[in-house]
């Protein structure tokens, strides 16, 4: 796939430079322009060649469904490695499919490799506060590992990936003893601008979030953050920060690094994604740019040699 125009990538450079340093300023704002300026870039595309299935119902409601994204000319029981994507929203709203684009384009680049990717929906707080996202996750991924061969995926070969509060649940669902996950059916994880501790101080924008998905108790909040469990879970982890990120969230990915590391004797694989922000950390997959992309293919092939 070849990159953006010039001009195009031109454009996007300006605007990143532009608000990255005031991306805390105003982060909903600064969200929705990252999003229009990708989204003209991902509408022209070229067709991935994705057979997709929307909807699958994983759980009994509404919103515990995914779609499902293959390449039309894999045959059943191909065993492609598959990617298993969890989008953020601050707990309380978001869905797989913000707009015609966003997060399709995480879809299609997958396919673009060869692989099976899977988009997940999950409950939102107040509805279903703490613990329900990695139960949610933990729903997924068990039927992953039950239907997805039959779309040409491989059951052992699930690189799952959570985006912001999507992080929140996949990292709760692969290291929180308490609720006898721990990554069942995950061959590694992918922990993109994470939100790994539950805080609501002043500097959290998403505070209101926190308190509705964590529950008003800020005393229980060290228990229920993944980094308090880091040195439960023992899969691969890749963590990704961007140069541009919401309030601290940086620095809970690399404090979640650090206590892998402590844990493991070994540093986990950390990228911190230059020029780009909380939203354009998901918002440039198959637009052209494909560093983080590439960094995850490469990860997930060395998967063990990297712990």
């Amino acid at each position: 796939m070849t990159g953006p125009s010039p001009i195009a990538q031109a454009a996007l450079e300006r605007l990143q430079a532009r608000i990255g340093p005031r991306w805390a300023q105003d982060i909903r704002a600064h969200s929705q322009q990252v999003k229009d300026a990708y989204a003209p870039l991902l509408r022209a595309a070229p067709p991935s060649g994705a057979a997709i299935a929307r909807d699958q119902p994983y759980g009994a409601h509404p919103r515990q469904v995914l779609d499902l994204f293959r390449p039309a000319d894999l045959a059943a029981e191909a065993g492609a490695p598959v990617a298993v994507f969890v989008h953020g929203g601050g707990f309380v709203r978001g869905d797989k499919c913000v707009s015609g684009e966003l997060y399709d384009n995480v879809m299609h680049w997958f396919v673009r490799q060869g692989w099976v990717a899977a988009n997940v929906e999950y409950r939102l707080a107040p509805e279903a506060p703490f613990p329900a996202g990695a139960e949610d996750v933990a729903l997924a991924m068990d039927w992953l590992h039950r239907q997805v061969a039959a779309y040409g995926g491989d059951p052992a070969r699930l690189l799952l990936i959570g985006h912001s509060a999507g992080g929140t649940h996949v990292a709760s669902y692969a290291f929180d003893p308490a609720l006898g996950y721990l990554g069942r059916h995950a061959a590694a994880l992918a922990l993109l601008s994470a939100r790994l501790r539950a805080d609501a101080l002043p500097a959290n924008p998403n505070a209101a979030g926190v308190r509705a998905y964590f529950g008003e108790d800020m005393a229980r909040y060290e228990q229920r953050s993944p980094v308090r469990h880091a040195a439960t879970g023992a899969l691969p982890v890749f963590i990704a920060i961007a140069e541009f990120e919401n309030p601290l969230l940086d620095v809970y990915g690399l404090e979640f690094a650090h206590a892998l590391a402590a844990a493991r004797g070994r540093a986990p694989r950390v990228l911190q994604l230059r020029g780009h922000n909380h939203m354009s950390m998901v918002a440039h997959f198959n637009s052209g740019e494909e560093r983080l992309g590439r960094e995850l293919l490469d990860f997930f092939h060395r998967r063990g040699a990297d712990e």
